[in-house]
């Protein structure tokens, strides 16, 4: 029986995690970790992103564990595509949900996808006719990431007037949905709450539902806590904390997917995930990755003694 959450997680380890990291994980380990966090209760797995082997072979195999991720009852398999190509390729395996990221920074965007902020636009609608090709129920979710929304490590401070503007051209180019991305780990709680206030006023709450949050200078389970003030209900996060953005210096960092859990089940909130299940999920990519460093302080400390989560265990 699939049990009733109240906040989704979505893990993107194998995809944002593994992206930055040197040593590649082997596809065998990766469908391993991917079968260990799904049997924690994880109900979201970005498994990875269509992009050129010669610009992240880290991710080569991603086709490979979409079909193998499909087969897991119950798991929202994601990816990133950074273009129609990107697209393409990711439909010939039917993932569940596509993510492509419009870097409000357009600096960023030029650096990151070498595009600016019309030509990404414009494979937002080539991607929609893409998906609209497909039978209805075929069809994948289009999440539009406004990635360096908080501020950019390239360009400084980005408006929130053009975070609203390029909010509203993707819905308007046809993504289903959008998140907010705090690429750089610039974002404050004000920030958060204030920015998601006023995509919500003027696209509606079910425009916006995630955000994908890094913790490069600490604040990241606070920009959690103002998420959750202001009604998101997905947060993304990685095992261990991996990850970062390879085109934004300085930007390591995801928030640590064990810590958000225990934030989150302490609170009283359901997230659906089995803690010991969780740790032996990281004990499996730590013998992966044995020389890649693994962060947070749940894992370390151990659960509170008496401790009752909210998800039964």
């Amino acid at each position: 029986m699939v049990q009733t959450i109240d906040i989704e997680i979505s893990e993107v380890g194998p995809r944002d995690g593994l992206q930055s990291i040197e040593p590649i994980m082997q596809t065998k380990d990766k469908k391993a970790w991917i079968n260990a966090l799904a049997a924690a209760g994880v109900p979201e797995i970005e498994v990875g992103s269509f992009v050129p082997q010669s610009l992240l072979p880290q991710l080569a195999d991603t086709a490979e564990l979409v079909s193998h991720a499909r087969h897991i009852d119950s798991l929202t398999v994601a990816v990133l595509v950074p273009n129609l190509k990107g697209a393409q390729n990711a439909l010939a395996v039917r993932p569940h949900k596509m993510t492509i990221p419009l870097s409000v920074s357009e600096t960023h965007s030029l650096k990151n996808l070498r595009r600016t902020h019309d030509q990404v636009l414009d494979e937002v609608r080539g991607i929609r006719a893409a998906i609209d090709e497909l039978e209805t129920a075929e069809r994948p979710k289009l999440e539009g990431s406004l990635s360096t929304a908080f501020g950019c490590t390239l360009e400084g401070d980005v408006p929130a007037s053009k975070v609203l503007e390029m909010a509203e051209k993707l819905m308007a180019a046809g993504c289903d949905e959008i998140g907010l991305s705090d690429t750089t780990g610039f974002a404050s709680p004000r920030q958060v709450r204030d920015y998601t206030r006023n995509i919500h006023q003027l696209l509606g709450p079910k425009a916006l539902a995630g955000i994908h949050l890094h913790n490069t200078r600490g604040q990241g389970l606070a920009n959690v806590m103002a998420a959750l003030e202001v009604g998101l209900t997905t947060v993304d996060a990685s095992m261990g904390g991996i990850g970062g953005c390879p085109f934004a210096p300085g930007a390591s960092g995801n928030i640590v997917t064990e810590d958000l859990v225990f934030l989150l089940e302490s609170m009283g909130l359901k997230t659906g995930i089995n803690f010991e299940k969780l740790f032996a999920a990281r004990q499996l990519l730590q013998k992966a990755l044995p020389t890649v460093e693994l962060f947070g302080f749940t894992p370390l400390a151990g659960l509170p003694k008496g401790f009752s989560p909210a998800t039964p265990q």
